[in-house]
């Protein structure tokens, strides 16, 4: 399904936007977009098309576990605008985001409805999982929302366990299933689970120009502190300006040069365009290695040559 380039991303709307009006809204966080919460999505854009309805999903910010528990609690898989940019390429025809705090935290089930979904969203219809729960203490089931959805013109489907789809079981798929692989550096498993490559998007930063010194010019991209990514190296795939590039990356603390606050280095081959201040995607394609110190520069030089030949080769470049 190609992308939507009319797609709307509305943060905390009052009303609807117009192109919105009506739509069939799937609910959840949807945090790294995986296999699992595309059945629910799928699920909702047919019933958009039957309805002959615009399609939207629901999302909130920050995620609820770092409302409850403070930022950094969990480790984000998507921020919003990677999340919004997923669900333009699914098709979707917009995001709502509403500000997760202690307002919206304790309303009630019949409240969400009614001052949500139906007076803020306008929704026609809402699509949500076997599991959602909603409403101050997780009071609102899906079984509250199909008795209850229908009295206040709210059409409602729930979107039953779904063992399977075309790339296989769905059994493990999971946001925590995905944050514990690419916290061991498993990105060829979190790409399993997602269906694709995960990837962290930001402009790209100043740094201290060792790369080019060594050689090795790099696009720096500071991530955010939640990130539990695996200190290592990694073939990746570099969206930008339309263009899919590819490189080899570091995500770490660099142990040989400065230990520093991590960041995420990215040498992109046979590239030497300014990026600076531009916002490009990293697409993490394979794990090459673990971070390590090295004696000298001299060592790290001939180890990076390694990593750039190792990524080339994998990725065909």
């Amino acid at each position: 399904m190609p992308s939507n380039p009319n797609f709307v991303l509305s943060v905390d709307p009052q009303q609807p936007p117009d192109s919105l009006a009506g739509a069939v809204v799937a609910i959840g966080n949807f945090d790294g977009v995986h296999r699992g919460h595309r059945a629910v999505i799928a699920r909702a854009q047919a019933l958009a098309r039957r309805l002959g309805r615009p399609c939207a999903v629901l999302t909130f910010e920050p995620h609820p576990a770092d409302y409850f528990g403070g930022a950094g609690t969990i480790f984000r898989l998507t921020s919003r605008d990677a999340k919004a940019h997923r669900m333009a390429e699914l098709g979707l025809d917009g995001m709502f985001v509403l500000t997760f705090d202690s307002g919206l935290a304790g309303l009630d089930a019949e409240s969400f409805l009614r001052e949500i979904l139906l007076r803020r969203l306008g929704a026609g219809a809402v699509v949500v999982g076997y599991d959602f729960h909603f409403g101050a203490r997780r009071t609102g089931t899906p079984a509250f929302l199909r008795e209850t959805g229908p009295k206040l013109g709210i059409a409602v489907e729930i979107v039953e366990k779904v063992l399977a789809d075309e790339e296989g079981s769905l059994d493990a798929v999971s946001s925590t299933a995905t944050r514990e692989a690419l916290q061991c550096g498993d990105v060829r498993a979190a790409a399993a689970l997602l269906g694709h490559y995960w990837s962290l998007t930001g402009p790209v930063i100043h740094g201290a120009k060792l790369g080019r010194q060594l050689g090795f010019p790099t696009a720096n991209l500071a991530v955010d502190p939640s990130c539990r990514l695996r200190h290592a190296i990694y073939a990746v795939e570099i969206e930008f300006d339309g263009r899919r590039l590819k490189g080899v990356a570091s995500f770490g603390r660099r142990p040989t040069v400065d230990n520093g606050p991590p960041l995420l280095e990215v040498y992109i081959f046979d590239f030497s365009e300014d990026l600076y201040g531009r916002d490009i995607e990293v697409y993490f394609v394979a794990f090459l290695r673990p971070e390590a110190k090295f004696d000298s520069l001299d060592a790290l030089i001939e180890q990076i040559r390694l990593d750039e030949a190792q990524a080339r080769k994998i990725l065909g470049a």
